[in-house]
């Protein structure tokens, strides 16, 4: 495993992002394990967590200049840290994210931030996929920026679950909308991690039989 791989899951452990035992996803499903970018509460976990991101967009986007979406609630700390660790690296791009609730006073709409122009790019910053729901929902609210389109989606593990068919839901995405989706690490990385200990034992079985009724064909 590539050592910036586990230093990633360490973190998300000691952050308490990462957590073993039963859960509900957005999706209904019961899990064996949550990702809750929920969890990131201090300016140094924040800010760690924004250079993975920045890390993943530099590999594989390179210099591209584009606009970065956080979806509400968790998407807006994360677009906002990637933002600030990218113009660290010398690309400086703006942000936007959208309100749960249209707002009808003020300067009114339902995004906050840098609003994307026609035949600007965007990519879109979240935390987890599980069967591609909030994506979805991403992509509805994106729809009403005229001449814009999405470019990447990051997010920060790939669950490796199928979507609405028996395909990965990620693929589903990719085929639907038009574009890749980037993980930082995946559910096998994390397999991989904790089969390091044998305490872990309990946790890999509960995951690798999740994977067998849930994971993706």
């Amino acid at each position: 495993m590539e050592s910036y791989k586990r230093e990633f899951i360490q973190f998300l452990q000691s952050a308490g992002v990462l957590k073993f035992g039963d859960f509900t996803a957005k999706s209904g499903r019961k899990i064996p394990y949550f990702v809750n970018a929920g969890m990131i509460k201090t300016g140094d976990q924040i800010t760690k967590m924004g250079e993975f991101y920045a890390r993943a967009y530099m590999e594989k986007l390179g210099k591209k200049q584009a606009v970065l979406y956080g979806p509400a609630y968790k998407g807006i700390s994360l677009s906002i840290s990637a933002a600030v660790a990218l113009s660290k690296e010398g690309l400086d791009l703006p942000f936007f994210f959208n309100r749960k609730e249209v707002k009808d006073h003020g300067e009114g709409g339902v995004f906050v931030g840098y609003v994307p122009q026609a035949g600007e790019e965007i990519v879109i910053i979240e935390d987890v996929i599980t069967a591609g729901t909030a994506i979805r929902e991403s992509m509805e609210i994106l729809s009403h920026l005229e001449g814009t389109k999405v470019a990447a989606t990051f997010i920060m593990v790939d669950r490796k679950e199928r979507g609405q068919t028996e395909k990965g839901a990620m693929q589903e995405i990719e085929e639907q909308f038009g574009f890749p989706i980037y993980s930082v690490v995946d559910v096998y990385d994390i397999i991989e991690y904790l089969e390091e200990d044998e305490a872990n034992a309990e946790n890999v079985a509960r995951i690798r039989n999740y994977l067998a009724v849930n994971g993706a064909k």
